[in-house]
């Protein structure tokens, strides 16, 4: 059963092979504790699937785990009705702690000049790893992509003619995002070098590593910790938090939000307003600017 699971997951909802396996160890200690209960899926009801969280809750796990798993559950569960091994889910009524909702710190629009600054001055010197550093960090900022989009992409997903990138992120889903000049011109300086990095495994890769392979996940996320280190007063952050700045600058200077939702590849809108804040300043222009009796 576990085994189709994981096919599943993996071939076709085509989810990152992080997600699989924590897919998978739910799986496998809710049937485990099912088990112990002398029950299995296709007799399980909402209350063994509620005892089985509350044993998570008992042994230490937080809120946002409890309500990942709580969601992996009713993953699994409508698998098992969708092919036939249980009638009628029993987790669809499977609710979770909610988790209070904190925003991630953040680089401010001063900072973030200075971090993308900072970087083309040591490009200008640091060959071709410097280059390619420069034009990681622009691309992150300048699109706000996730840092499997980046290290996924291929030379063939860049539109120098329109200023875009073609992106898969989550589940495969591809989406065009747009980056700027700066952006634009920090990618020509690194593709004009990437000859001398790039070694027989690198492919198509647009960025590779030291080792002339594509460039690993760990490595872009060493390079933007360096690279923030170096700014006075930035927060520790790693790509995702350049994401996070990238959609609240945009919001600052006036985006909708329904347009930073298609430019982040979010699903829902609810995940972009978590992940972007607007500040009281901007929330009051707004108003007076489009309320008719501001």
């Amino acid at each position: 059963m576990l085994a189709a699971y994981r096919a599943h997951l993996a071939a076709e909802r085509q989810l990152s092979a992080h997600t699989v396996r924590a897919y998978l160890g739910d799986a496998s200690g809710l049937l485990e504790h099912l088990d112990r209960l002398g029950e299995t899926p296709a007799t399980a009801g909402l209350r063994s699937l509620r005892s089985w969280l509350a044993r998570q809750q008992s042994m230490g796990a937080g809120r946002a785990t409890v309500q990942r798993r709580a969601a992996s559950v009713r993953t699994f569960f409508r698998w098992l009705a969708a092919t036939g091994e249980i009638g009628q889910s029993p987790a669809e009524a499977l609710r979770s702690p909610k988790r209070p909702r904190r925003l991630p710190a953040t680089l401010d629009q001063r900072r973030a000049g200075e971090l993308l600054a900072a970087a083309l001055d040591h490009a200008r010197d640091g060959g071709p790893a410097g280059r390619r550093n420069a034009a990681i960090l622009e691309v992150l900022y300048a699109g706000g992509i996730r840092v499997g989009e980046l290290c996924g992409l291929d030379l063939g997903d860049i539109d120098p003619a329109r200023g875009t990138l073609r992106v898969f992120g989550k589940g495969a889903k591809e989406r065009t995002v747009p980056i700027g000049a700066p952006a634009q011109r920090a990618l020509e300086q690194w593709l004009a070098v990437r000859p001398e990095l790039a070694g027989e495994g690198a492919g198509a890769a647009v960025f590779v590593g030291d080792r002339g392979g594509r460039i690993d996940q760990r490595v872009v996320r060493r390079i933007v910790h360096r690279a923030l280190a170096a700014v006075p007063g930035a927060p520790d952050l790693g790509p995702h938090g350049l994401r996070h700045a990238m959609a609240t600058h945009l919001l600052e200077g006036g985006a909708d939000l329904r347009s930073v939702q298609e430019i982040l590849g979010h699903s829902s809108l609810a995940t972009t307003q978590i992940y972007t804040h607007v500040t009281a300043e901007r929330l009051r222009a707004a108003f007076e600017q489009a309320h008719p009796r501001a």
